[in-house]
C-alpha cells in the first residue's frame, strides 16, 4: 500500500510531476480502495452476550474494571470520589493522596524482586542509570470516577457496539465502546474516545532534555471540542468511519522559529478517505493546506522528532500498520496520582535532569492494567516493529508503552503520569514522556506546569476548526 507519509510517488512515476491536489486526490482514491478491501476481509466481531454485560455495575465497575482488590491487598476495591472544583484555573490535585509518604523505593539493587511488575520500559531505565533512577512506590488508590451518563452509555455500549477489523467501529454512544475487550484494538478505542469534558483549551508545554539536563521549551496552546464523548450535543454522534468524533486546533507559540505554525485535525474513525482530515499552517507558505502526513510514524511540527503523531496522548494513530493481540491483564506499577510532577511549584528546570525525570517527583502505584501488543504488518512500514501498550483498568487511559525496533531491541520507552480531574471527572496524564534510548534523550509534553491548567469553560463553533477560519486567524 503506498501511503502521503512514505511517498508521493504513486505507481506510476510519471505521476510524481503532477501538482499536490492531484497526487492528494489519487492518494485518497487509492487509500479508499484498500480500505474498503480490507474491511471487506475483517468480519465484524461478535458482541459481548447479555449475561457478560450484565457484570457491569456489579462485580466490574460500570466501565470494566474489577470492583474488588486483590488477593494480595496491596491494590484496594474501587471507591469513586466525588465531583468538586472549578472548570478554570485549577490544577489537578488531591491534598489527602500528595499528603502521603512512600511505601518503599524500586531501584537496580532490588529491580529482581519486583520485576514481574514492571514494565520493560522501567526495567531498562534500571539497566541504562543504575546510579540515579528509582521507582517511588505509594499506596495504590483507586478513585477515578466518570459523569453517571457516561458510564450508563457504556454498559449499553458492551451489547451494541462492533468493531470491523481494527479501525472501523461501529454502533458505540457517548461512553467507552468496548468494556469488556476481546480483541487488542478494542482497548485501544476506549482510549482515544475516553471522556475528558466537552471542550477545552490546553496549554501544552513540551521541552527536549539533552543527556546533561539542558532544555528547551517549546509552547502550544490546542482548542478541543468533543463529538463523541460529549454531554452538551442533544445527538452525540455514533462512532463509525467518516465521523468526528473530536476537533483539534493547535496553535505553536514559542519559540520564534516554529511560532505561528498552525494543526488543524478532523479526527475520525475508519482511514483512507474515510479517516483523519488534517491540515497544516506554516509561516513561510502562509496559507493553510491538506496535511496527510500527520499521522503514523511522522514527526509532529516542531519536535525535532522526538514525538510521532501516532505518539500524541501516548497512542493517537490508526490501527491497520498493525495486528493486534490482548494479552490480558497484569499487576504494574505505573505513574498514578502523580500531581507532584504536573504542577505548581513544581518547574520545568525541576523536572528536567539527566536522562531522566528527577525521581523525586514521580508518584507510582500498583495498579491492574490491560496489555496489548502491536507487531507491525510486514506490508505496512512503520518505525517500530513492536509495540507493547499498557492500559489503567479504571479509565481506558494509555500509562505506558515499551517501543521496540525492527531487530527486536527496545527503542522508546512512554509513559503517562495519571491524574484524576475531579472538575471533570475524568483521568488524563501530564506530563508525558518519550524515553529515546538511540540518543540518550527524552521528550516531555503535556506540561503546565509554568503556564495555566485546562480551561473547560470555553465553547467553539463548529467553524472554528474549519482551514478558512484558521487561514484568516493565521494571516491576522
Amino acid at each position: 500500500m503506498v501511503t502521503a507519509q512514505h511517498s508521493l510517488c504513486l505507481p506510476d512515476p510519471a505521476d510524481c510531476s503532477l501538482n499536490l491536489e492531484e497526487i492528494e486526490m489519487k492518494l485518497r482514491m487509492l487509500t479508499l480502495t484498500t480500505a474498503a478491501c480490507l474491511v471487506t476481509a475483517y468480519p465484524a466481531l461478535a458482541k459481548v452476550s447479555p449475561e457478560e454485560a450484565a457484570k457491569l455495575g456489579k462485580e466490574l465497575t460500570p466501565v470494566g474494571a474489577e470492583r474488588a482488590g486483590n488477593a494480595a491487598g496491596t491494590i484496594p476495591e474501587w471507591t469513586p470520589a466525588e465531583q468538586r472544583g472549578a472548570l478554570k484555573g485549577e490544577f489537578p490535585s488531591d491534598p489527602k493522596i500528595e499528603a502521603q509518604q512512600p511505601l518503599f523505593t524500586i531501584n537496580a539493587q532490588n529491580v529482581g524482586e519486583y520485576e514481574a511488575s514492571l514494565t520493560e520500559g522501567h526495567k531498562e531505565l534500571m539497566r541504562r542509570y543504575p546510579d540515579t533512577y528509582k521507582m517511588k512506590v505509594y499506596p495504590t488508590v483507586r478513585n477515578v470516577n466518570l459523569p453517571e451518563r457516561i458510564q450508563q452509555e457504556t454498559i449499553k455500549n458492551a451489547t451494541r457496539a462492533e468493531l470491523e477489523g481494527v479501525d472501523n467501529p461501529r454502533g458505540a454512544y457517548l461512553g467507552f465502546p468496548f468494556p469488556i475487550p476481546k480483541s487488542g484494538a478494542e482497548p485501544i478505542w476506549n482510549h482515544r474516545t475516553k471522556w475528558r469534558g466537552n471542550e477545552l483549551i490546553r496549554y501544552n508545554n513540551q521541552m527536549i532534555v539533552q543527556q546533561d539536563g539542558r532544555f528547551k521549551v517549546t509552547k502550544i496552546v490546542e482548542d478541543v471540542k468533543f463529538y463523541y464523548a460529549n454531554l452538551e450535543l442533544e445527538n452525540p454522534p455514533e462512532l463509525k468511519p467518516g465521523v468526528d468524533f473530536l476537533r483539534y486546533l493547535s496553535a505553536t507559540v514559542a519559540p520564534p522559529r516554529v511560532a505561528g505554525t498552525y494543526i488543524l485535525v478532523h479526527e475520525k474513525a475508519g482511514f483512507g478517505a474515510e479517516g483523519r482530515a488534517a491540515w497544516l499552517y506554516a509561516p513561510v507558505l502562509k496559507r493553510i493546506r491538506r496535511a496527510p502526513a500527520v499521522c503514523c510514524d511522522n514527526p509532529y511540527e516542531g519536535t525535532d522528532g522526538h514525538q510521532f503523531y501516532d505518539q500524541v496522548d501516548l497512542y493517537n494513530g490508526v490501527l491497520e500498520r498493525f495486528s493486534w493481540k490482548l494479552i490480558g491483564k497484569r499487576e504494574v506499577y505505573i505513574p498514578y496520582n502523580s500531581y507532584k510532577i504536573g504542577k505548581p511549584p513544581t518547574t520545568y528546570e525541576d523536572i528536567a535532569s539527566p536522562n531522566h525525570v528527577n525521581p523525586e517527583l514521580p508518584r507510582y502505584e500498583l495498579h491492574r492494567v490491560w496489555v496489548v501488543e502491536s507487531v507491525n504488518k510486514e506490508d505496512q512500514r512503520h518505525t517500530f516493529a513492536k509495540r507493547t501498550i499498557y492500559l489503567d483498568e479504571d479509565s481506558w487511559n494509555v500509562v505506558a508503552i515499551d517501543n521496540y525496533d525492527h531487530e527486536g531491541k527496545i527503542m522508546q520507552f512512554q509513559e503517562g503520569h495519571l491524574v484524576f480531574n475531579h472538575n471533570v471527572l475524568a483521568a488524563s496524564t501530564s506530563p508525558e514522556v518519550i524515553y529515546h534510548f538511540n540518543s540518550g534523550r527524552y521528550f516531555t509534553t503535556a506540561m503546565m506546569n509554568e503556564d495555566q491548567p485546562y480551561d473547560q469553560t470555553v465553547s467553539f463553533t463548529d467553524s472554528h476548526f474549519e482551514p478558512n477560519t484558521v487561514q484568516k486567524k493565521a494571516s491576522k
